[in-house]
C-alpha cells in the first residue's frame, strides 16, 4: 500500500496510537506534534491523507487547513475535535476539509473515514473539464463558476456541492446520498449541515435569476431542475 498519511495531534499519545494502529493495515505515517511542523511537513512531503487536530500549538487546524488549501494543496484533510458544533464544522468545511471525526471515537470509525477519503477521486485528468446546465458552467480546472455570462464565487464545499448536483440532474438526492458522496461521511441526523450548504448554494446561484435550479422535495432530498 502506498498511501502515505500524516498526522498532525499535539496530544502525543493520541497521535503516536492513530499511527501505530493505521501503520498495521500497512499505511505510511508521519506524526507532527504542533500545527507550525504539520504545515511544513504537509507543504514538502506528498501526503495522500492528512489528519489533523483543530486545538493545537504554534498554528490551529482551520488555519493549517486553509493555507494548504491556498497553497494548492488538494490531499483530503480530516479534521480531528472535541469540538462538535455545526458552526465549529461549517467552519471547517470552508477552510477546506474534507471529513469531521468528534473526539472521542473508536479507531474502526476512524478507518472508515480514512479507507473512504483515499479511495474519493479528487482529481480529474478530462481534456473537455467543463459540466455544463440551464445556462450554469463549471470548470473543473480552475473551479469557477458562471452563470449567464456572470462569475459566481463558491467556496471549496459548494463547488463540490454543486458539482454533484450538476452531475445529477433531474434525479432527487438525499441528504443520506449527499454526505456519502460529496463528504464521505455517514449521515448524521441531528445535524442540518447539508441544509446550511444547500442555503448558501442558492443564495448563490438562484437569487438573482428567474429560473431557479435548486429544489427541496419534501421528505426526499433535493433535485436540479430548471424551472420558472
Amino acid at each position: 500500500m502506498n498511501d502515505r498519511i500524516l498526522i498532525i495531534e499535539d496530544e502525543i499519545k493520541t497521535a503516536e496510537s492513530i499511527q501505530k494502529g493505521l501503520q498495521e493495515y500497512h499505511y505510511s505515517v508521519d506524526c507532527a506534534f504542533d500545527g507550525k511542523k504539520g504545515l511544513e511537513l504537509a507543504l514538502t512531503a506528498g501526503y495522500s491523507l492528512i489528519i489533523s487536530d483543530i486545538i493545537m500549538p504554534n498554528m490551529n487546524g482551520i488555519d493549517l487547513c486553509s493555507t494548504l488549501r491556498k497553497s494548492g494543496i488538494q490531499s483530503p484533510i480530516l479534521m480531528l475535535t472535541a469540538l462538535g458544533t455545526i458552526d465549529d464544522k461549517v467552519i471547517g468545511f470552508e477552510a477546506g476539509a474534507d471529513d469531521y471525526l468528534v473526539k472521542p471515537f473508536e479507531f474502526k470509525e476512524l478507518l472508515a473515514r480514512v479507507r473512504a477519503l483515499l479511495k474519493r477521486p479528487f482529481f480529474s485528468n478530462n481534456t473537455k473539464n467543463m459540466l455544463c446546465f440551464a445556462g450554469m458552467e463549471l470548470d473543473m480546472d480552475t473551479k469557477s463558476v458562471h452563470r449567464e455570462n456572470e462569475h459566481i464565487q463558491l467556496t471549496a464545499r459548494e463547488f463540490a456541492l454543486m458539482e454533484y448536483f450538476v452531475k445529477n440532474p433531474g434525479r432527487v438526492i438525499s441528504k443520506t446520498e449527499i454526505a456519502e458522496k460529496v463528504w464521505s461521511i455517514n449521515f448524521d441526523t441531528g445535524t442540518n449541515v447539508i441544509e446550511v450548504y444547500v442555503n448558501y448554494l442558492r443564495n448563490k446561484i438562484d437569487k438573482k435569476f428567474t429560473k431557479k435550479l435548486i429544489h427541496t422535495v419534501h421528505g426526499f432530498g433535493y433535485i436540479l431542475k430548471e424551472s420558472e
